[in-house]
């Protein structure tokens, strides 16, 4: 296993860019098997579950060649509509192909998705939406297979919670269902603009993603289409909890500031110097930052839980006390106990963390629990004293490109074993 090893204290200085979003090129990765033209994705990044998601396509049949961070995908001579328990288990995301094999042959078989552990995410929401849509599902052995016979009909659905994984697989199947589709209480997050964005530009006809309703007029032919990928917004948020763990000033390149909005309100109110422009953000630190009002974890536009983690990292050498409410998942908290081995003071219970703030933390061996958390200990790690070895970096490798060589870039003392 590798492992950042990260001496702190150093403070960023210089520019950073972001690079395109992992939860948004995974969907629209999917997505190109709706046609049989050349999709050409542009700032897709080689990431961990970006490849894994490759490996999917080019399982199914499909033709992946990479350029930089330009990906064109070919589905012309697709072959197979089922994904191996190996692949599935990668990660989280891949049900995602649920939807998109079903509107594209009219059945699918796969297994449960893996990824991170963060407690139970169902995947009902997903399964109920495809069967309104007409598809029927049976489920045994850990396996799903999902079929149309009479083919997809468009219809109302009302998602009980606005889920980001569900909305996405009903607007991938909905494109092939005839008529209609209309998402009530659809998930807002930019990602899903961003999906829509690219269905439109192959030629569906899908509106209302960002709002509270989405509209998708289903049997459009589709064709292929280039499209460049939003920037990461979690990224750019983990730049600018590094720079407010270390200190230093640090200008963040190819952000959209908007979609960021809460979490540059939190880093604000805990005293961060952020100034915004069109696609920058420049963020300033100096000095020990203070708590901030409770924290709570929602669906977009509030605080997102990708974040959490990142930002509890700042809190923990902040003076005063932050709450913390995850309101998202269960177990999200795992990385409080290796926060904990640097110094920190937390108390969590249930859903709620305590973070009260000390003067400082120490290097100590400590292993990421999840994408998010192991991004937290490296902020955390930046602002400590002494040498901080994190393990288990595979995991933050799953969302973050060159991570290490970013960061070092900016004058953090880190290298890679």
């Amino acid at each position: 296993m590798s492992a950042y090893i990260i001496e702190g204290g150093s403070k960023l200085y210089g520019s950073v860019r972001v690079h395109g979003a992992k939860n948004s090129a995974l969907p629209i990765l999917a997505a190109c098997i709706l046609t049989n033209g050349e999709c050409v994705i542009d700032d897709c990044p080689p990431l961990r579950d970006v490849e894994g998601t490759v490996r999917i396509l080019r399982r199914l049949g499909a033709t992946a060649v990479r350029d930089g961070d330009t990906l064109a995908v070919k589905a012309s001579a697709l072959a197979k509509n089922d994904i191996p328990d190996s692949l599935m288990r990668e990660m989280r995301s891949s049900v995602i192909f649920l939807g998109a094999l079903t509107a594209r042959y009219g059945s699918a078989r796969l297994s449960y998705p893996g990824g991170c552990e963060l407690g139970p995410r169902p995947i009902d929401l997903h399964l109920a939406g495809l069967r309104s849509l007409g598809a029927k599902i049976v489920e045994s052995g850990g396996g799903i297979e999902c079929s149309a016979p009479d083919g997809l009909r468009g219809c109302d659905i009302s998602l009980s919670i606005p889920s980001v994984g569900a909305t996405e697989n009903i607007m991938l199947a909905a494109t092939a269902a005839k008529g209609r589709t209309r998402i009530f209480n659809p998930a807002r997050e930019p990602e899903i603009v961003d999906l829509q964005n690219f269905l439109t530009a192959m030629g569906a006809e899908v509106r209302g993603a960002g709002g509270s309703i989405i509209e998708i007029e289903g049997g459009k032919p589709l064709h292929g289409a280039r499209h460049r990928v939003i920037p990461d917004r979690i990224v750019a948020a983990t730049y600018m909890a590094a720079v407010a763990s270390a200190g230093g000033a640090v200008s963040i390149e190819n952000v959209r500031p908007a979609d960021i909005a809460s979490v540059s309100a939190v880093l604000r109110e805990a005293g961060v110097d952020i100034r915004e422009s069109q696609n920058r953000i420049e963020v300033a630190s100096e000095g020990r930052l203070k708590s901030v009002r409770p924290i709570k974890t929602q669906g977009y536009p509030g605080f997102p839980t990708d974040a959490q983690s990142i930002v509890m990292s700042v809190m923990a050498s902040a003076q005063g006390t932050t709450m913390f409410v995850e309101n998202i998942f269960e177990s999200r908290y795992r990385h409080a106990g290796e926060l904990i081995r640097m110094g920190a003071d937390i108390r969590v219970e249930g859903r709620v963390a305590v973070v009260s703030g000390v003067k400082r933390l120490y290097g100590a061996n400590v292993s990421a629990t999840d994408l998010r958390g192991g991004a937290g200990l490296v902020v955390a790690a930046l602002g400590a004293e002494g040498e901080t070895a994190v393990g288990d970096i595979e995991f933050i490798e799953r969302g973050y490109c060159g991570l290490d060589e970013s960061l070092a870039g900016l004058g953090a003392r880190i290298s890679k074993r």
